[in-house]
């Protein structure tokens, strides 16, 4: 499907058209604020709820459907397909490879603030487990479409030894406002285990994390800051119950 069309939530034509980074659909005229991109798509042992979760009905225009069978050829294929303001839906969170990537190639200075439970800094050297899940973040830093300076990881509670010390090492912040205060444009990854288990259903649950609430406030300030060109969402268990949740978070990006 090309990225300047799109299937329409509401009629299901495919007649949203991308004007800027906005869509109108040309059918029953809603207007939507970005292209939805499913990757449903896990890259480690046992994550078919995170692949199920890419189909989770959000109310945006279906620019896409990422299906490659190899992680390197889903990064190229989300890279340079991507609408001008993508929500990416996974999937694992391997799916903001390409994403960002995509973005960096378009955008002077782009940040990354990373919501997630876990560092995702790991090598194939360190990682204890040898899943791709838990390396996107250092695959992104490390392939230069972002600075490590110019990323915040958010809500990290359970780190391997040696993402606390590439944390330390490479100046990666905690706080999201460090890297607003630096950079031009920002993508936001939302691993959905960030989240209290009890306000979000994920994969990958991690107990005392933020709620639902919490996490609005973080995106209204990056909402405000007007830095915006990107989000995603990962790591989701497949419940319906997820996605009103979802799209207030996406509304508070103003998306």
């Amino acid at each position: 499907m090309s990225t300047l069309r799109a299937r329409c939530p509401s009629c299901r034509t495919l007649t949203a058209v991308a004007i800027g980074s906005e869509y109108e659909c040309h059918a029953c005229g809603r207007t939507f604020a970005a292209g939805l991109v499913r990757v449903p798509r896990a890259w480690g042992d046992g994550g078919e709820p995170m692949i199920e979760s890419a189909w989770l009905p959000l109310d945006y225009p279906e620019a896409s459907i990422v299906e490659e069978d190899t992680l390197r050829a889903q990064s190229q294929a989300l890279a340079s397909d991507l609408p001008a303001r993508p929500l990416v839906l996974g999937g694992c969170c391997c799916s903001h490879v390409g994403a960002v990537e995509g973005l960096a190639a378009r955008h002077e200075r782009l940040g990354v603030i990373w919501f997630d439970a876990h560092g995702d800094l790991n090598t194939p050297e360190s990682s204890p487990s040898g899943n791709e899940w838990g390396m996107p973040l250092r695959m992104i830093i490390d392939s230069g479409a972002v600075a490590a300076t110019d990323v915040a990881v958010v809500g990290a509670r359970n780190l391997d030894p040696p993402e606390v010390e590439y944390i330390a090492s490479a100046g990666i912040h905690a706080d999201l406002q460090a890297v607003l205060d630096r950079v031009d444009h920002v993508y936001v990854a939302l691993d959905c285990d960030v989240f209290e288990p009890s306000e979000v259903q994920s994969w990958m649950p991690e107990p005392g994390g933020p709620t639902v609430a919490d996490v609005a406030r973080a995106f209204d300030r990056i909402r405000a800051s007007g830095t915006l060109v990107g989000a995603g969402l990962t790591g989701l268990a497949p419940v319906q119950g997820n996605v009103y949740k979802l799209e207030r978070l996406t509304a508070a990006l103003g998306l």
